[in-house]
C-alpha cells in the first residue's frame, strides 16, 4: 500500500521545502510564452514546466479546468504530465475543487486510485453540498493513501460572503470537520484551503494535524511575511505560487531560477 498522503507530504517538504507551483496553462499565458492556444500549444506548455520543475519541487498544482477545454486532447496532456511529474519525485495536487454527492463523488475520487490512468497524490474539494458528501472521496483517501484539500478560507476577495457565515462560521465548521477526519494521525493526509491574502486568520486552525494549502502568494498580493504572520509555526503549510514562476517561461533555466527564488523567500 502507498504510504499515507500527510507522510509522502511531510517526506516532500523535507526534502524539497514547501513550495507548490501551480500548472495553469489560459491562453493568455500560452500568448506570452509564443505559444498556439491548443492541444499542442497546451503539451508544449506542460512539458516545460513538469521538465523545470518537477524533479526540485515538493508539488505540482494542475488545473484540470485548463486541460478539460481542450476536450479528449487536452486530458491527454494533463495525463501524461501527471505521469512525468510524479515519476520525476513531485507530489501532484489535482485542482478540480470536485464536490458532488454518492457516486459521483466517488467518481470523482478515482483520481487518488492508483490504477486510474490519471493518477495524483492529492485533489481539491468543495465541501458544499455538506460534509457527508466529500466522505466517498475521504474513503477512498484513506484506502490508497491519497490526500484531500477541502476549500474553506479562501483567497478571493468575496469569499467571506458565504465562508463567514454563521457562528461558528461556514469556513470553521469545515476546518472541524476536515481536523475530524485527521483525527490521532499525525501528519494527516486531509488538508485546508486558506488565503494567504487574508487580513487575520478567522478560522482556528488548533489541532488540524494536516497541511493547509495556502494560495495568494505574489500576484494576488501575499508574501512569505503573511504566511508567517497567519500560520505561525506548527502548521504545515504549503504555499501556491503560480503567475510569478509561469511568466518567467519558456525557457527551463528561468522556471527553475523563479522557483528557487520564491523557495529561498520561503526559508528566510
Amino acid at each position: 500500500m502507498t504510504a499515507p498522503f500527510g507522510e509522502r507530504l511531510a517526506a516532500a517538504v523535507a526534502a524539497r521545502g514547501p513550495l507548490c507551483v501551480g500548472i495553469d496553462p489560459h491562453p493568455p499565458l500560452l500568448a506570452k510564452w509564443g505559444l498556439p492556444d491548443s492541444p499542442e500549444g497546451l503539451a508544449r506548455f506542460t512539458d516545460a514546466v513538469v521538465d523545470a520543475l518537477a524533479g526540485t519541487v515538493a508539488v505540482l498544482k494542475p488545473q484540470a479546468a485548463f486541460y478539460e477545454r481542450h476536450g479528449s486532447r487536452g486530458l491527454a496532456v494533463l495525463e501524461d504530465g501527471v505521469a512525468r511529474a510524479r515519476a520525476a519525485g513531485a507530489l501532484v495536487l489535482l485542482d478540480a475543487k470536485r464536490g458532488d454527492i454518492g457516486s459521483t463523488m466517488e467518481a470523482y475520487a478515482d483520481y487518488l486510485r492508483p490504477e486510474h490512468p490519471l493518477a495524483v497524490d492529492a485533489m481539491t474539494v468543495s465541501p458544499y453540498l455538506g460534509p457527508g458528501s466529500l466522505q466517498p472521496a475521504v474513503g477512498i483517501a484513506r484506502a490508497h493513501g491519497g490526500g484531500l484539500f477541502v476549500l474553506a478560507r479562501t483567497s478571493n476577495p468575496d469569499a467571506g460572503t458565504l465562508q463567514l457565515v454563521g457562528e461558528p462560521s461556514v469556513a470553521q465548521q469545515v476546518v472541524d470537520t476536515v481536523r475530524g477526519w485527521n483525527a490521532g494521525t499525525p501528519a494527516g493526509s486531509f488538508g485546508v484551503v486558506v488565503g494567504a491574502t487574508l487580513g487575520e486568520l478567522d478560522v482556528d486552525l488548533t489541532g488540524l494535524d494536516g497541511p493547509v494549502l495556502a494560495p495568494g502568494l505574489g500576484a494576488q498580493g501575499g508574501t512569505p511575511a503573511d504566511l508567517r504572520r497567519l500560520f505561525g509555526a506548527g502548521t504545515v503549510v504549503v504555499p501556491t505560487v503560480s503567475r510569478d514562476v509561469l511568466a518567467a517561461g519558456p525557457d527551463t533555466a528561468a522556471l527553475r531560477g523563479a522557483a528557487q527564488r520564491w523557495a529561498a523567500e520561503l526559508a528566510g
